[in-house]
């Protein structure tokens, strides 16, 4: 009777964690499907992690925030606590999506226009406004990993001519890259699983 109560524990707790990880992988493979697609610039950091292998750190336009294009800063505020932002881009004539404002800690209280969509990053930690005019955000879409032995080369093209990634954006403002791009070829997708 106790190895019986044992075993069904023990199925249900794998059982448990093979649902967690699908939650979290279809959660992924949903924004890459369904999201709104924007194309970003990018700026190439360093290609290569131990465990994981070759991969392209990458910088946006959209990174680096002026307060001045904040519309919530609270008048004489000295300080931003850490947390949510939300940057609405735009499309350019170009194609690539470039910010129009941001908003802290909730999404803007206008809706976005059309070929508009915001975009939820995170500000890295708490800052003095006083002592700085740009904030620096993280949106979850940093690194791109790439097949092994390809990390170094990429990045050195980086340097010399324009890249881009198109990004999936789901409705909540969370970003996934779906593709890197070099001018208008894509050089790798990821795949939805």
């Amino acid at each position: 009777m106790k190895k019986h109560r044992l075993l069904i524990s023990a199925i249900l707790l794998a059982l448990l964690q093979i649902g967690f990880l699908s939650f979290i992988i279809a959660g992924r493979a949903a924004v890459l499907r369904d999201g709104q697609e924007v194309l970003l610039k990018v700026e190439p950091v360093d290609p290569r992690d131990l465990l994981r292998g070759d991969y392209v750190r990458l910088g946006y336009d959209i990174s680096n925030i002026p307060v001045s294009m904040i519309g919530n800063v609270p008048s004489g505020a000295q300080w931003i606590e850490a947390g949510p932002v939300f940057v609405r881009v735009k499309k350019d004539g170009d194609g690539i999506w470039k910010m129009v404002s941001a908003s802290l800690y909730e999404p803007p209280s206008t809706p976005p226009g059309d070929d508009e969509i915001d975009i939820r990053g995170m500000v890295d930690d708490g800052r003095g406004l006083g002592r700085i005019d740009t904030l620096n955000v993280e949106y979850g879409i940093e690194r791109f990993y790439l097949p092994e032995g390809e990390g170094l080369a990429i990045e050195r093209d980086m340097r010399v001519r324009s890249f881009n990634i198109v990004a999936a954006i789901a409705g909540d403002g969370s970003a996934q890259i779906k593709a890197l791009m070099d001018g208008d070829t894509m050089l790798f997708r990821e795949p939805l699983y």
